[in-house]
């Protein structure tokens, strides 16, 4: 069965780049019916978090990425670590490097100045290894040959074995370095397909050998290119991009971030608005770009538009509920959610915007917005507002289409055009110069309030 994994490390928060990566893995497995796990890599203890590591798991099930089993730990498996450790230096496969850091920074500052690529020079390779003091474990890179792998985004990479050096596997701290612990940890969960960043085709051919040295089939690779901001330059924090959670923080839908990351690098003709489904069916690793693709904050936000206008409004309310309370809106008292959701949508980007365009339905405004009551509450708006205040007092029907039929009768009854007659009304009831429909607005309003605020404006 195919296998594939994400595998981040709980340094930072899950990203733009990391959630790509595990969208394109996932759907990979979910393509072809095979699995897809997900390992915490929190080797790192200084920087590594249970915060982070919490960050990370809820993206993942904000984003409804799934993983087939318990997620796998690599702080919980240091004893097999050392048990393959110790098995390499018995097999001659691995060595006890006793060098000491003044040793290796004065090596490397040598091959510097005479502009050699610094590496490890090999110098306790063949020495014994029963001297005391601290050391490493380091692998016996094969030193003739190369490393020839196809990668099946990339296509065939070859690099010189004479061009990796002995790369470190245990730290004299008793720490398994990277690349040791993702070998052992790809062989022991049976991964037979890798997607991962462009940053770790160096590390893959070094993985390769250590893969042979342990007699074991090395999965097969695919390498993402980076994602680049509109600069050109790696994607960071000034582009826009933040933690995936941010993005629900933003009121942003996770069906828009999967859409919008799913084109980031991959293309199935010219549709852009994919389903979850329709993902899985058209995902293709062979029309994955090997280019770099360009974040584009407008893009995202046109795609979460998308998903504002046409998800189910029963969706959107059960997922604006926590946008309510985040922005303290006491949602009890006035229209249902649903009922908001349908008149706003239209012009709302994202759940945090339908929220903060909501206040005037469930709470009282204490100042109008300036420019639109100088404009429209003056004096020549007296007339129409008295008016309309004794109409909706006595209208017994508070419907949109009631409403709508006592706003027509006062424009035609004091031969003033629409706009004379709506903007007053709607700034009276609501604070400022846009909303839905007035019918709409009035009738998610309620009877009382609507009444009440014409007063008050009056």
């Amino acid at each position: 069965m195919m296998k594939t994994r994400f595998a981040p490390s709980p340094t930072g928060y899950l990203h733009i780049g990391g959630a790509r990566t595990a969208l394109f893995a996932w759907l990979y497995a979910r393509k072809v019916k095979g699995e897809f796990l997900l390992r915490i890599e929190d080797t790192d203890r200084e920087r590594s978090t249970d915060e982070s590591i919490q960050a990370i798991l809820d993206a993942m099930d904000w984003l409804h990425l799934n993983y087939d089993e318990t997620p796998v730990y690599q702080t919980q498996r240091f004893d097999r670590y050392r048990e393959v450790a110790d098995q390499l230096l018995a097999e001659g496969k691995a060595y006890r490097c006793y060098c000491s850091k003044e040793r290796l920074e004065a090596l490397r500052e040598e091959q510097m100045q005479i502009k050699q690529k610094p590496r490890y020079d090999g110098h306790c390779r063949g020495a014994a290894s029963d001297e005391n003091g601290s050391y490493v474990i380091r692998f016996k890179n094969p030193v003739e040959g190369e490393v020839t792998f196809h990668d099946f985004i990339r296509g065939e990479i070859s690099v010189r074995n004479d061009e990796l050096d002995d790369l470190i596997l245990v730290r004299s701290d008793g720490v398994p370095t990277y690349n040791f612990t993702v070998v052992v940890d790809d062989w022991d969960m049976g991964m037979t397909h890798v997607i991962r960043g462009d940053d770790h085709i160096n590390n893959t051919p070094r993985q390769i050998n250590l893969f042979k040295a342990l007699g074991v089939e090395p999965p097969l690779y695919g390498h993402l290119p980076m994602i680049l901001g509109s600069d050109g330059k790696r994607l960071s924090k000034r582009h826009g991009a933040v933690s995936v959670m941010q993005y629900f923080e933003q009121g942003y839908f996770p069906e828009a971030l999967l859409n919008y990351l799913v084109r980031l690098g991959w293309s199935h003709g010219d549709q852009e608005i994919f389903s979850v489904d329709e993902m899985i069916e058209h995902f293709d690793v062979a029309h994955i770009s090997r280019s770099p693709a360009t974040f584009n904050p407008e893009k995202l936000t046109w795609v979460n538009t998308h998903y504002m206008k046409t998800l189910p409004a029963a969706r959107i309310a059960e997922d604006l509920v926590y946008h309510m309370h985040l922005q303290k809106i006491d949602y009890n008292h006035g229209p249902s959610l649903v009922d908001l959701v349908e008149a706003l949508r239209e012009r709302a980007n994202t759940l945090e915007d339908l929220a903060n365009s909501s206040r005037y339905f469930y709470e009282e405004f204490e100042r109008y917005d300036e420019k639109a009551a100088k404009k429209n509450l003056n004096l020549e708006a007296a007339q129409p507002l008295t008016i309309l205040k004794e109409k909706f007092t006595e209208l017994a029907s508070w419907q949109a289409e009631a409403i709508h039929e006592v706003i027509q009768n006062t424009v035609e009854e004091l031969d003033l055009n629409m706009g004379k007659v709506g903007q007053p009304l709607r700034v009276a009831t609501t604070g400022g110069p846009v909303s839905p429909p007035m019918d709409v607005t009035l009738a998610l309003l309620g009877k009382n309030k609507t009444v009440a605020r014409i007063e008050k404006a009056l």
